[in-house]
């Protein structure tokens, strides 16, 4: 079985995860900027973007990240407990969402690098 170019989606790699964050206790609602493997915190949760990628311009939008995602809890004398780890998509955030009693993150887009020709 062969796919024709056109079928099979060019992936470019991104360097930040732009994340919305919500509390649901509170309603609160943050957008988060989380470069790669540098966790980022909201709340009790660390939260930290392993891989970032998104489709270009020309193709279907979508945004992919592969996130894991910790509770570190109020008891600071426990260890951080896993509550995250998988792919997010942008496009449908109901196929791998986290599971989560006061918090929900999911993916708005991932950004290219910065580069002497994008930042003027």
């Amino acid at each position: 079985m062969f796919l024709s170019s056109s079928a099979v989606a060019s992936w470019i790699e991104g360097e930040t995860a732009s994340l919305q964050a919500l509390d649901k206790i509170t309603a609160r609602i943050s957008t988060l900027t989380a470069p790669i493997n540098q966790p980022v915190t909201f709340g009790t949760l660390s939260v930290t973007v392993h891989r970032c990628a998104y489709h270009p311009p020309e193709e279907t939008p979508e945004d992919a990240a592969f996130l894991e995602i910790m509770d570190k809890g109020h008891d600071l004398t426990q260890p951080p407990k896993p509550v995250f780890a998988g792919w997010v998509f942008s496009s449908s955030p109901a196929v791998s969402a986290m599971e989560h009693p006061v918090y929900d993150i999911t993916l708005l887009s991932c950004k290219p690098p910065v580069t002497a020709t994008t930042a003027e």
